[in-house]
């Protein structure tokens, strides 16, 4: 569903904005470090319960007070529809909550369902530069709207690995606990081979979203290739109990999925150090519009698309094909400016002024 209402408390210096979003193209222009891009953090947060920018959220909360929150209401599908209520509050030294209809959510992933939000910023490249962390997100995210009951396997396997690196840890003390593991390696294969059977297929799915739009965007032949987490053909239970004794070492579990990652290659070379950081910016959004090419095919309305000055960081060539690849879409877009001149996609359905943290219609 497309987000219409919205509605931020301190978030950095957003002290106080209410606006109304269009279901098409919403423009939000202002001068640097107005607040464009914290607009859209609120909306990613309200969508995804984290920033795109940083992992500690409290980190968002505006100089000087205690909590942040932000409020939203979607807009219908259809004439006579039921809008979806959302909201979430960021509190110092507290864990973030958040609702839905007003009841509490079990977790923050319940937010994603209600309102599927994706961005692209300047930051990009570090999806392929970066870490396997990021990458993972990229795909679980991806996952949870395709393969359901996917999110529910997702958090027994968390939970189980806490409690297998709990064990570890006491059999560092106590090496007569050594026992214990095998009731916690027998559940976590289970969950583990379930959880990288899911990434597996819809990486499959997304395969030749990926290929189409690589190539029309970078001009790239770049593969995706997923790595388990553990050694292939190998049964992950095989994997635990071979590497059970550096684990005790540790105090961590080596194998399984949370060590899974999404790799990018570029003929059999790692693609992050072949390369350059353009071409790692033009992969990197290639990755999320052929995730967002898969989901409009899936979900019953489309995603939210959030574009931190677009235009700021490609030619005038690679632009025109960036705009070719987000047209058909049919995404909600937010996307920011320096100012309303000479935007890409065209005359916005809705625009905003954002000046020293205050939101205005021109």
């Amino acid at each position: 569903m497309s987000l219409g209402a919205l509605s931020i408390q301190n978030l950095r210096c957003l002290r106080q904005i209410d606006l109304e979003l269009h279901p098409g193209r919403n423009l939000i222009i202002g001068a640097n470090g107005s607040g464009k891009t914290s607009l859209l953090e609120g909306i990613f947060l309200l969508g995804r319960g984290r920033s795109f920018r940083t992992r500690n959220s409290e980190r968002l909360i505006s100089h000087g007070e205690s909590r942040l929150v932000v409020f939203g209401r979607t807009l219908p599908p259809q004439a006579g529809g039921i809008p979806t209520a959302l909201g979430i509050q960021v509190t110092r030294g507290e864990p973030t909550i958040a609702k839905i209809q007003g009841e509490f959510t079990q977790t923050l992933a319940d937010l994603s369902e209600a309102l599927p939000v994706q961005v692209i910023d300047p930051g990009v490249h570090k999806l392929v530069e970066d870490s396997a962390y990021r990458r993972r997100r990229w795909l679980d995210w991806l996952t949870f709207h395709v393969e359901h009951g996917f999110v529910d396997v997702w958090a027994h396997y968390t939970r189980a690995l806490k409690q297998r690196n709990a064990a570890l840890k006491q059999i560092q003390a106590d090496r007569a606990a050594t026992g214990q593991l095998d009731a916690w390696d027998s559940e976590l294969a289970q969950l583990g081979e379930k959880l990288a059977q899911s990434r597996r297929r819809v990486l499959e799915d997304l395969q030749p979203h990926w290929q189409a739009t690589v190539r029309a965007l970078a001009d790239l032949h770049l593969e995706l290739v997923y790595f388990q987490g553990w050694g292939r053909g190998t049964p992950l239970l095989t994997s635990l109990q071979a590497s059970r004794e550096r684990d005790i070492l540790r105090g961590s579990t080596h194998a399984g999925p949370h060590r899974g990652d999404v790799i990018l290659k570029l003929d059999g070379k790692l693609a992050r150090e072949t390369l350059s950081r353009g071409q790692q910016k033009l992969a990197a959004v290639s990755m999320i519009l052929a995730q967002l090419r898969l989901l409009t095919t899936v979900l019953p309305e489309p995603p939210t698309l959030l574009l931190d000055d677009p235009a700021a960081e490609l030619d005038p060539e690679r632009l025109t094909r960036f705009i070719d690849q987000v047209a058909p879409l049919r995404c909600q877009l937010v996307l920011t400016s320096l100012s309303a001149g000479g935007q890409p996609f065209g005359q916005p359905d809705r625009m905003f002024h954002v000046e020293q943290g205050r939101v205005s219609e021109p």
